[in-house]
C-alpha cells in the first residue's frame, strides 16, 4: 500500500541525498603494464565488478599524448595531432572531436567515470575504441594486466576487432560476486563468463533461492555469513548442470527481481527492503489517498520540440493538444478528480521540475505523453507503446529512454541527473516499488485499451529508465503514442479525430483503473 505524503516526501528527500554521496571508494589501486615501442611504462587501474578503470592522466602520460585537466571541473582533454578526446569525471560520456573539420562523435560508456585524487578513472575497455581512432596506432588489451601499443595505422584501417580482450581462463562459469548494501535495498551483482539467460528464484522460510541453468558455481567464492544488511548469509552449490545459490534474508525483506546486466554477461539482482512498504500510518491517513488529483505530463515543449514527424508536425505540439483533449475528457466526466497538467502552453520545463509538480498537488496517478520515432525514416515500426520505470532490457526500450533522456541538455544544470547511470538507476527505481502493482495494473489496461485502437494496435507494456518518472511519487507510467517517422502513425496522430481516439481510449482505462483502486482502497 501507499505510503503517507509526510513519509513519502522524507524517504524521497533521503534517497536523493545518498544519490549525491560520492560513489563507493575503489578497490586497492593496481598497476597496467603498458608496453609501448618506447619501454614498457606502468599505469594506476583499480578494478571494480571485474571491469578495469584505467587514470586518463597517466595513460596519457605513458602513451606520450599531450593532455589538460581543468581541476574545478574534473574535465581531462587528451590533444592528438588530429583528435581531442574529452572526458569528465562521474560522467558516462566520451567526446571525440575531428580538429580539422570540427565534426564531433560521443561515445556513451556503460558506466560512468570516477573521480580519485583529482584523477579521471574510465572503463578501460570501452575507451579503446576512441582511443584507438585519435591515437592511430593498436591498442591490445590484455585482460587484467597489460596494454599493447601495436603498429600505427590509418583511419581506413580502424575496424572493431582492432581492440582483443584475452578472457580469464576458469573452469566455472559463476566465479564470485558483489554485494552493495543501501538505504532503499541491495544490489547483488553475480560475476559470469557466459551468458545465462535462464534462471528462476523462489523464497521460502527466510531463504532466497536462485537457481541458474546450465551452468556451474565456484562454490567457495560463495561463502558468506553473518552479514549486519539485508543479506545474512549467502552459500552455493552446484545441482546436476544448474547453479543454484541461497540467500538467508532479514526481516525486512520483500521482493527481488533478477536481470541480465547490458554489455556484460553478469547477473544483477535487486533486494527490496520495507523502508517503502506499507505502514500502519496509512491506515490512519487512508482518507487521503482517496482517486482525486490525475497528473497529465506533455512530453517537450518550448525550445525542446521532440521528435519531427516525416509530415513536418513537432512531437511538442502533438504531446500537448493529446493531453488537454485527455484533460477535458477526464474534468467532464470525473467531476470529483482534479486534473493537473505540468504544462497547458508552448513552455520548455525541466524534466525533475514535472515530477515535482505532481508531488506538490498530491497526484495519485501521473501519465507523461510523447510520440515515438526511429533514426530511419520513413520507418515500417507502428503503434502505441506503455512503459514502465525500470531499466529497460531491450536495445530498443534502452535507445527510446536515451532519446526522452537528451532533452536535459536544453536545461541550465543538466549535472543533476549525473547520478541516475548504473547501478544507481536501478535503487532509484527500486524506490518506486511501492507504487508498481498499481503503476503495472494501469499498464495492463492501457495496452488492452490502445489494442482495441482501429487504426493504431498497442506494441505492449515495457520498461527503461525515464528519467520523467523518476521524481514523481506516485503510479506512474509514460505513453508513446506512435511513430512521427512512421506515414501512416505521423498523418494519424496530428489528425484531431486520431488524437480524440487516443484520449479516449486513455480514459477508459483511467476509469477502470479508477474502479481497481477504489475496490483495493476499501478491502484494506
Amino acid at each position: 500500500m501507499f505510503l503517507n505524503q509526510n513519509n513519502v516526501f522524507i524517504y524521497f528527500f533521503l534517497m536523493f541525498i545518498w544519490l549525491f554521496i560520492s560513489i563507493t571508494a575503489a578497490q586497492e589501486m593496481k598497476n597496467l603494464t603498458v608496453i609501448t615501442p618506447e619501454g614498457t611504462k606502468y599505469v594506476p587501474v583499480y578494478t571494480r565488478e571485474s571491469t578495469i578503470y584505467v587514470s586518463l592522466r597517466n595513460l596519457a602520460e605513458a602513451l606520450s599524448i599531450n593532455h589538460f585537466q581543468n581541476e574545478q571541473t574534473v574535465k581531462i582533454e587528451l590533444k592528438f595531432d588530429n583528435y581531442l578526446l574529452k572526458a569528465t569525471g562521474k560522467n558516462p560520456y566520451l567526446i571525440l572531436t575531428d580538429r580539422v573539420d570540427g565534426t564531433q562523435k560521443v561515445y556513451q560508456l556503460p558506466t560512468s567515470t570516477y573521480v580519485f585524487d583529482s584523477r579521471v578513472f574510465a572503463p578501460l575497455q570501452y575507451i579503446l575504441e576512441p582511443l584507438v581512432l585519435a591515437y592511430g596506432k593498436e591498442l591490445t588489451f590484455k585482460s587484467p594486466s597489460q596494454l599493447i601499443v601495436g603498429k600505427v595505422i590509418a583511419d581506413t584501417d580502424i575496424q572493431k576487432d582492432v581492440v582483443t580482450e584475452t578472457p580469464v581462463v576458469s573452469t566455472f562459469n559463476i566465479r564470485g560476486f558483489s554485494l552493495d548494501e543501501r538505504a532503499n535495498g541491495t544490489l547483488l551483482r553475480i560475476n559470469s563468463n557466459i551468458r545465462i539467460p535462464s534462471y528462476v528464484s523462489s523464497f521460502k522460510d527466510d531463504i532466497l533461492t536462485l537457481t541458474f541453468r546450465q551452468v556451474n558455481v565456484d562454490t567457495v567464492r560463495f561463502s558468506y555469513s553473518q552479514g549486519k544488511g539485508l543479506v545474512k548469509n549467502i552459500s552455493a552449490r552446484n545441482v546436476g548442470a544448474d547453479a543454484e545459490i541461497k540467500l538467508t534474508m532479514g526481516k525486512d525483506y520483500t521482493t527481488n527481481e533478477v536481470m541480465n546486466v547490458d554489455n556484460s554477461n553478469d547477473i544483477l539482482i535487486t533486494l527490496h527492503n520495507k523502508i517503502f512498504a506499507r505502514t500502519d500510518a496509512v491506515d490512519k491517513m487512508k482518507e487521503k489517498w482517496n482517486f482525486d488529483v490525475i497528473v497529465i505530463d506533455p512530453g517537450h515543449g518550448g525550445k525542446d520540440p521532440g521528435a519531427i514527424g516525416i509530415n513536418g508536425v513537432k512531437e511538442k505540439d502533438l504531446n500537448l493538444a493529446i493531453a488537454l483533449k485527455l484533460g477535458k475528457i477526464i474534468e467532464d466526466n470525473m467531476k470529483d478528480v482534479k486534473v493537473v497538467y505540468t504544462r497547458k502552453t508552448d513552455v520548455f520545463l525541466d524534466l525533475y521540475k514535472r515530477g515535482k509538480i505532481a508531488n506538490e498537488n498530491n497526484g495519485k496517478l501521473f501519465i507523461s505523453i510523447h510520440c515515438n520515432s526511429t533514426k530511419k525514416r520513413p520507418t515500417d515500426a507502428t503503434g502505441f507503446e506503455v512503459y514502465l520505470l525500470r531499466p529497460g532490457r531491450t536495445k530498443e526500450a534502452i535507445a527510446i529512454a536515451e532519446t526522452e533522456n537528451s532533452v536535459i541538455k536544453f536545461e541550465e544544470n543538466p549535472g543533476r541527473y549525473e547520478k541516475l547511470t548504473d547501478e544507481n538507476f536501478i535503487l532509484v527505481s527500486m524506490a518506486h516499488a511501492a507504487y508498481m502493482k498499481y503503476s503495472e495494473k494501469f499498464s495492463e489496461l492501457l495496452h488492452r485499451e490502445f489494442d482495441r485502437h482501429s487504426e493504431l494496435k498497442s506494441r505492449g507494456v515495457k520498461q527503461a529508465g525515464f528519467y520523467v518518472l523518476v521524481g514523481a511519487s506516485m503510479p506512474s507510467v509514460l505513453i508513446e503514442t506512435g511513430f512521427l517517422t512512421n506515414p501512416k502513425d505521423a498523418k494519424h496522430i496530428s489528425s484531431k479525430e486520431g488524437q480524440k481516439k487516443f484520449a479516449e481510449y486513455t480514459f477508459n482505462a483511467i476509469k477502470k483503473y479508477k474502479e481497481y483502486y477504489e475496490q483495493i482502497m476499501q478491502s484494506e
